[in-house]
């Protein structure tokens, strides 16, 4: 197959390149600094690469490890909205337009939630929470209009699935396991806040699996890319600790959380939302799970890390 990245030179752009060119298939990377170029909003040269494909994967968009000011806000919501856009805006004038296209989402569309896990049939979107902070629902609405540019398009050739990933674990530098295990090794990696809220997350082997079936089922709308057993942060924590045999893990405050989050320039939302969402539709899909539990998933990024 041909498969067209757009914005693909990030972590998940690099672990899918890899698979797929593995196995055999043809990938072009387009994208603001590598690959075939563009800029992220208005249809170009770039566009003809979408013309005969068989499958396009959109994860452009601005990094959300930022500060979440309004500037920052505002960058991470057009991003998505303009690249989907025109994404959709090429499949358009396509002769031959593609098969499939999948649009990155994320699991922060839903609420933050502690009792139940969301999932695609039954799972509570966010934005509506009274005991979280008032900017949280502007993440929540970037997600719903991300989506919303996706199945607005007039595309009837092509199906369409929104990927509404967890956090994607690969071993990979600069990545969230990367991020994670250096506070594990250095033993800062305890319970935060307390330590419920609820960790999603999925393996990079499970991740491209996942999109492959999504490439050759009939499946459209939604799907939740998680592993099947989300976790507490605190015992996240603690078998991340235990696959680097690291055997302290300092707890920290909601404050130092966001003394910690100010110096790296993220912000707090992406360590103490809780977000506990589980995979209905690949279950019911029949996808088997390489690495369905966290502790053998670290185990295993942990050794391919070393």
């Amino acid at each position: 197959m041909k498969i067209v990245i757009p914005g693909g030179t990030g972590q998940v752009g690099g672990v899918l390149t890899r698979a797929f060119r593995a196995a055999g298939h043809e990938v072009v990377i387009i994208s603001r600094s590598a690959g075939v170029r563009w800029d992220g909003h208005t249809l170009g040269a770039w566009a003809a690469e979408i013309d005969g494909a068989d499958v396009v994967i959109n994860l452009a968009g601005r990094s959300v490890s930022c500060r979440y000011n309004a500037e920052n806000l505002r960058q991470m919501m057009r991003s998505r909205i303009d690249s989907a856009r025109v994404v959709g805006e090429a499949i358009a004038k396509a002769d031959n337009p593609p098969g499939v296209w999948l649009q990155m989402s994320t699991a922060t569309i839903y609420a933050h939630r502690f009792d139940a896990a969301n999932d695609e049939a039954t799972g509570v979107l966010g934005g509506r929470e009274s005991d979280v902070p008032g900017y949280w629902a502007y993440s929540v609405e970037i997600a719903k209009r991300w989506e919303a540019e996706l199945f607005e398009a007039v595309t009837p050739g092509t199906r369409k699935v929104a990927l509404r990933a967890a956090m994607v674990m690969s071993p990979d530098r600069g990545g969230v396991f990367d991020y994670l295990s250096w506070l594990a090794r250095l033993g800062l990696g305890g319970p935060l806040a307390g330590g419920q809220q609820y960790v999603s997350w999925i393996h990079d082997d499970d991740f491209v699996r996942a999109v492959a079936l999504l490439i050759r089922e009939p499946i459209e709308g939604a799907v939740n890319l998680a592993a099947p057993h989300p976790l507490p942060q605190r015992d996240f924590m603690r078998e991340l600790r235990r696959a680097w045999k690291m055997p302290v893990g300092l707890p920290a405050t909601r404050l130092m959380a966001s003394l910690g989050a100010f110096a790296l320039r993220s912000d707090t939302e992406l360590l103490l939302k809780s977000r506990r969402v589980t995979p209905g539709r690949l279950v019911e899909a029949g996808f088997d799970f390489h690495f369905p539990n966290w502790p053998a998933a670290a185990q295993n990024l942990v050794e391919r890390r070393r």
